[in-house]
């Protein structure tokens, strides 16, 4: 049988999402986990990777296992056998053509600045601080150049391994709470650090370093040595990857609960 979980977890900890040989994974502690439970080894397929120290509020998973469980052993089991850093929240019988990563069809992902003089205590590792005055309506202005469909190059490492740079951003947002800056981004899929290139040039023009327009000018230039800083990952949160309605897999979107933002 094929099985989907939703799993949350603080990156922060963590190497990234993929199995490594001599550092801390995501996909380590959760393949082990199940693997236990199953009483057999146990691959799991992702619905996309995170890099090191970025966080997950709903990962998709599905695996294959011959051996029957019942549905909340694949939950409270697993989480037995599973660090405090990572949590198993349902999981949900799939069919055979469900595929964790090549059935999504749109993945949402929140970044969360703080924007104060002081650097924060309680939310070490949890968002990115930056001390500087960031202008939003300046960053909202140069996001928009960023939606629907483009070749993003400039906006991915160059080590990205993906065979196209195409992508298509449906939603892009930022809006300020309290001192919070939360930016949203729905895209069909992302580019290895796309998101975090993303925020980067748009830092860069909301503390007044770039003009309003540079993010379409990095852009159109396809060439990402002439990008941005990449921003810290500590303020990304994997938040929602959407399917189609007949996997079932459909739920409400569980948004980063920081400080009430």
């Amino acid at each position: 049988m094929r099985i989907a979980l939703g799993i949350e977890y603080n990156g922060s900890q963590f190497c990234g999402w993929q199995r490594q040989s001599n550092a801390d994974s995501v996909q380590q502690y959760l393949e082990e986990a199940i693997s236990k439970v199953a009483d057999t080894q146990i691959i799991i397929t992702v619905a996309g990777r995170t890099d090191t120290g970025v966080h997950a509020m709903e990962q998709i998973v599905h695996f294959d296992c011959d051996n029957q469980r019942e549905l909340k052993a694949w939950v409270m089991g697993v989480n037995t056998n599973l660090p405090h850093s990572i949590s198993v929240l349902w999981a949900k019988h799939v069919e055979d053509d469900f595929n964790a990563r090549y059935s999504a069809q749109s993945r949402l992902y929140r970044y969360v600045i703080i924007n104060q003089a002081t650097r924060p205590a309680l939310l070490d590792q949890l968002v990115t601080w930056e001390y500087a005055e960031l202008d939003l309506h300046k960053m909202q202005h140069a996001a928009k150049h960023l939606l629907g469909t483009h070749d993003f190059t400039s906006y991915r490492t160059v080590a990205c391994q993906a065979k196209s740079p195409i992508r298509t951003i449906h939603e892009l947002t930022l809006r300020r709470h309290n001192e919070f800056i939360l930016m949203d981004i729905n895209a069909n899929a992302f580019l290895h650090r796309m998101v975090r290139n993303i925020m980067g040039v748009l830092m860069a023009i909301g503390k007044g370093e770039q003009a309003e327009d540079w993010s379409l000018e990095v852009l159109q230039k396809c060439d990402r040595t002439l990008g941005g800083k990449t921003a810290p990952a500590a303020g990304l949160y994997l938040v929602k990857v959407k399917y189609d309605e007949k996997h079932g897999l459909d739920s409400a979107i569980r948004w980063p609960s920081i400080a009430g933002a």
